[in-house]
């Protein structure tokens, strides 16, 4: 089997490539749960800033033991005062990429339906592209910048800028937009580098300083904090609440989070973001199944193509190293016509 890992197209032994997709089709379609489990929350009277705080701090806590010896194991390893030069990024990606892209996201579904909300947020690869245009001069190959505009006109129609037929809530659009910068931040910190942390201890430890940030918002009244006991409703089945909350930050983030770490150092960064699409499908999929909740015409067309111009815009922009798609193709049809069939 021929596939990306570490950023570098090498042979890879077909079981590790197996569990590697598996665990990233897990992440993937874990995270993806969010949107309507905590839409289901929103309808007993939770607001956002309740349900990513304890999503978060729940996540966090599952997390601790694996990222703690991880770090632990880095430490011992890296130079003195690696953690400290480092601090400054790890608060950035724990303000930004984790606390407040869930919070605007999860502000979001509460103004509109988790289909859209996705799509939007998912359009960050495209703006990643722009800024690093802009901000560094990264000049983007066409093929890139034939994407980006693909995932601008998918913007388009699902907002239905044209037409005006959605009524998609304005508060909810610019609340994913602001998640879509979160998630850009993310992006941008792992293209631009600046942190050698192992991926779980950056994870566990974005996901502490998240729950603090968050914390600190709640009790100084600036985000509104509210719980209620009651029973929510998935797929017109009653359960308790507190099964939702368990579900927010066992399933959606500590496992979505884990799975995904692994699934990465398996199948290689580039291969593992493009499995990563399937978040925005099978959210869509789980707000139909357990929501009802389904994007009408032109916002299935909007959201194809906002599909089909990220997975251009990660084609068009090869990570350091890495060779382009006609090397690729090249080895792919070498190895085929080399080993025999039914070999991996």
């Amino acid at each position: 089997m021929v596939t990306y890992a570490n950023d570098r197209l090498v042979r890879v032994p077909a079981a590790r490539f197996g569990r590697g997709l598996l665990l990233a089709v897990l992440s993937a379609v874990s995270f993806s749960l969010s949107g309507s489990i905590a839409s289901s929350l929103f309808e007993i009277g939770w607001t956002p800033g309740s349900v990513v705080l304890l999503r978060v701090a729940l996540a966090a806590v599952v997390l601790a033991p694996f990222g703690a010896h991880a770090l632990r194991a880095h430490l011992r390893a890296a130079p003195r005062g690696t953690l400290r030069r480092e601090l400054p990024t790890v608060v950035v990606y724990g303000v930004l990429a984790v606390a407040a892209s869930q919070f605007c996201y999860f502000s979001a579904v509460q103004h509109m339906e988790v289909g859209p909300a996705i799509l939007i947020e998912y359009t960050s690869p495209a703006a990643v592209v722009i800024w690093l245009w802009l901000r560094h001069g990264q000049r983007p190959a066409p093929l890139t910048v034939v994407g980006a505009v693909i995932a601008a006109a998918g913007l388009v129609l699902v907002l239905d800028l044209v037409g005006g037929g959605v009524g998609l809530s304005l508060v909810g659009v610019l609340w994913a937009l602001g998640a879509m910068i979160g998630a850009s931040v993310y992006f941008v910190l792992n293209a631009e580098g600046g942190i050698d942390l192992p991926p779980i201890a950056l994870a566990w430890l974005g996901l502490v300083v998240g729950s603090v940030v968050l914390g600190l918002l709640g009790l100084a009244h600036l985000m509104p904090l509210h719980a209620a006991r009651g029973t929510v409703e998935l797929a017109h089945t009653q359960m308790p609440w507190w099964v939702a909350v368990l579900v927010l930050g066992i399933v959606t983030a500590a496992l979505a989070y884990a799975a995904g770490i692994v699934a990465g150092r398996l199948l290689g960064a580039r291969l593992a973001s493009f499995v990563a699409l399937m978040e925005v499908v099978s959210s869509v999929l789980f707000a139909w199944l357990l929501l009802d909740e389904l994007p009408v015409g032109v916002q299935v067309v909007g959201g194809l193509l906002i599909l089909a111009g990220v997975v251009a815009v990660k084609l068009g922009e090869p990570a350091a190293g890495e060779p382009d798609a006609a090397d690729a193709l090249a080895v792919v049809s070498r190895t085929a016509l080399s080993e025999p069939a039914g070999r991996d």
